[in-house]
């Protein structure tokens, strides 16, 4: 159908999108000599952008629509890599950081959105699989970057150039028709603000245990498994893979077990893996790499469709833009902030002791996701009844 064609290669594009920011920063930061504190602040620059956009993104969606929203927000967001493509010191990056992040975080409620009334519109689940093609094309992005500088271009022009071509082809899938999605009654149940918190901590735990990957799985290889760097990235890489995996089979498994059933099994899953982890360094030296690896993937695999079933159930319950954009910003507020915990627990006790923090979120998405997820879902099902009887 033309509607999930569009927002999964929507989502496919704006995976290519993060890449071409993240991949080409370490060439950026050679560039202009920016140092480990710059870059750490030029990361929470982008980070402080998207927080503030995403609660106005609502606002605008209700005003405008989502897809309204979608079709001026993700080429505009494309654009704006070329401030950081052309800077020409590190005051004018971070300037066109808080600007990119700011348009970033439209985008992506703007996408959640659309997904959701496109999931409406066929009555069946398709919010893992557009996430698993926004991790598609990130990969896909990373390599195309990675061969480029490889090279010899130079990382201002294939920024540039990319950013053009990505708001080109954004544009021209902003054209396309879409699937018509129906307005859905507002839900009071999930209008509660306890109840928006908690759906945006079963989110956050997502994004805390993708940062943990992203930034910590290697490290506990290397530093305190003792694997070499090499294998260190492989672990980094078994994660997005069994994500990657899972995204593009978690709808069919959500249709056939139902939301609440479905993140129970991936809560659990995540658990499992992170108990493998964190067992992985009281093992003999032989066992302990392929121990946590294990882990690892499990953690992938089991957290890869709960931001999905939190955005689809949300959007399926409640139309309101405002809502939706409350509970993404909490989301993606812990993802921002979890790593750098770890971080500071690493610190100051130890690796292996912080990684409780995220296998801890594991066992709270398993444990209250399900009934939270049940009762949205009750209370839409009660609501509509009686306003069709």
């Amino acid at each position: 159908m033309a509607g999930r064609g569009t927002i999964t290669l929507s989502y496919g594009l704006t995976g290519v999108m993060n890449a071409l920011w993240g991949a080409t920063l370490p060439a950026t930061d050679a560039r202009l000599e920016l140092g480990p504190g710059r870059v750490s602040a030029l990361l929470m620059a982008l980070a402080v952008g998207a927080l503030v956009a995403m609660p106005v993104a609502g606002r605008l969606a209700d005003r405008w629509t989502g897809r309204a929203l979608l079709r001026v927000c993700a080429p505009a967001a494309a654009l704006a890599l070329t401030g950081p493509a052309l800077a020409a010191d590190a005051g004018t990056l971070m300037a066109s950081a808080v600007v990119f992040g700011m348009l970033s975080g439209l985008l992506n409620v703007a996408l959640s959105l659309q997904a959701a009334a496109v999931e409406r519109a066929l009555d069946r689940p398709i919010m893992a699989g557009v996430h698993g093609a926004w991790t598609l094309g990130a990969v896909a992005g990373g390599a195309v970057v990675t061969a480029a500088l490889r090279a010899g271009v130079d990382v201002r022009v294939l920024m540039a150039a990319g950013a053009l071509a990505l708001a080109a082809a954004l544009t021209a899938v902003k054209g396309a028709p879409d699937a018509p999605a129906p307005p859905a009654p507002p839900v009071p149940g999930t209008r509660a603000p306890g109840r928006l918190l908690l759906l945006g901590v079963i989110g956050a735990a997502a994004f805390v245990s993708e940062g943990a990957a992203t930034d910590w799985a290697g490290l506990h290889a290397t530093r305190v498994l003792g694997a070499d760097p090499a294998t260190g990235s492989l672990v980094y890489t078994v994660f997005f893979v069994a994500m990657t995996v899972v995204r593009f089979t978690g709808d069919a498994l959500r249709s056939r077990l139902g939301a609440g059933r479905t993140i129970r099994l991936a809560g659990s899953t995540a658990t499992v893996g992170y108990g493998l982890v964190l067992l992985a360094g009281a093992l003999p030296a032989s066992a302990r790499v392929e121990c946590a690896m294990a882990g690892w993937a499990l953690a992938g695999a089991g957290m890869a469709v709960v931001w999905p079933i939190v955005a689809s159930r949300l959007g399926a319950a409640d139309g309101a833009a405002r809502r939706l954009s409350a509970v993404t910003t909490i989301s993606y507020g812990g993802g921002l902030v979890g790593p750098a915990l770890i971080g500071y627990v690493a610190t100051t006790a130890t690796l292996s002791l912080a990684l409780v923090i995220p296998a801890a979120l594991a066992l709270l998405v398993a444990t209250v996701a399900p009934p939270l997820l049940n009762a949205v879902t009750r209370t839409a099902s009660d609501t509509l009844s009686r306003r069709t009887s």
